[in-house]
Order: C-alpha cells, then structure tokens, then sequence
C-alpha cells in the first residue's frame, strides 16, 4: 500500500454533536469529512447492500466490520478518483469509523491516525433527548426508539473505551460536549484551527 491517509478520528456518544463539529472542521479547506452513517444512509435501500444495513440499523447494532472497512474504502478511493480528496494535501476527519477494536486493526494499511477528538457527555438524559429531537428534525426513525438509543450508547462506550486504549494518549484531546453548540465549537476550533489552517 502506497501512502497512508494522515487522518482525524472523532468520537463521542451517539446525539454528542460529532455532526456539528465535524462540520465546523469541515470548513477548513485541508480537511475532507468521512461520515460512515452518511455512507451507509447513502445507499440505495432497496438494494442487496442497502438491504443489509438496515437490517442492522434498525436493531442499533454495528455492521460487519470487513463489509464497513470495504464500503469506507471504496467511498475513499471514489473521492480521490473525482478530485475531491486529496491525501497528499487533506486530512481525513473520520465520523463513526473504526468503531471496533477489529476496524482498527483493518484500517491501519489505509490510514494513519494524527489526531482523536473525543466529545464527553456523561448525562445520558440529555443525551437521549438530543438524539429523539434530531430524529424528528432529520426525519430518522433510528433515533426515536428508547432501546436501540440505548443499545446504541452502551455499544459506543463499551468499544470506544477499548479502541483509545490502542491509540497513544498525546493524540487524544478530550472536549465536553455538554456546553452549548457554540461553545463546544469554539472549544474544537481553538486547538484544531492552527493545525488545520
């Protein structure tokens, strides 16, 4: 494999803001955003693929972790083919992947981690009424039932804890996201607007 993908993981629970931030780092115009549930909602549903995810999704479990890494590279490779990419010069912001410790063995011939952005946010409440409002506002039925949330959060902290153990702590920066939006914003920009301007 050629040269690595220097890339930018951001994790935080489901309903944390990943979304807003990434957008936020979106902006610069050295950074080219990944989002794996961008992806997976992107493909046509009746299809055999599409077919599949949402199987998965509508149980709140994670796919396959081949199939993930595959579908990730070949959104990837399409970007760099249309100009859109370019790994020499961007970094990748990677949202919802790798989300296992597996993913991230898989992911290591593709990509090189710089830099984890880590969205906190202990109170589960607020974190669960965030994600019932997006899915009114974005129309996702995933978001609405209690369960999957929950399964949904328990997974995320479950894996996410054992995912930074395999990376080393001086690339891992911590934000609380229970602030405002704004707030969380300026917190993110702050450390990552030198770097990625």
């Amino acid at each position: 494999m050629g040269n690595l993908y220097k890339s930018i993981l951001i994790y935080g629970p489901p309903g944390s803001g990943k979304g807003t931030i990434s957008k936020a780092l979106n902006l610069s115009d050295s950074v080219c955003h990944v989002s794996t549930g961008a992806i997976f909602r992107g493909i046509d549903p009746s299809s055999e693929k599409g077919k599949m995810i949402n199987s998965y999704l509508k149980k709140g479990k994670l796919l396959p972790d081949d199939f993930t890494v595959n579908i990730w590279h070949e959104f990837v490779e399409h970007k760099i083919n249309e100009g859109l990419y370019d790994p020499k010069e961007h970094f990748l912001l990677l949202d919802g992947i790798p989300r296992t410790l597996k993913q991230t063995t898989l992911l290591e011939k593709y990509i090189k981690v710089e830099y984890i952005i880590v969205l906190e946010m202990k109170d589960l409440g607020k974190l669960i009424a965030r994600m019932e409002n997006r899915a009114l506002i974005e129309n996702r039925s995933d978001d609405l039932d209690k369960n999957v949330l929950k399964n949904r959060i328990d997974i995320y902290l479950n894996d996410t804890t054992k995912i930074l153990k395999h990376y080393s702590n001086d690339k891992i920066f911590n934000f609380n996201a229970q602030q405002k939006k704004l707030e969380v914003i300026r917190d993110v920009l702050v450390k990552f607007a030198p770097i990625l301007s």
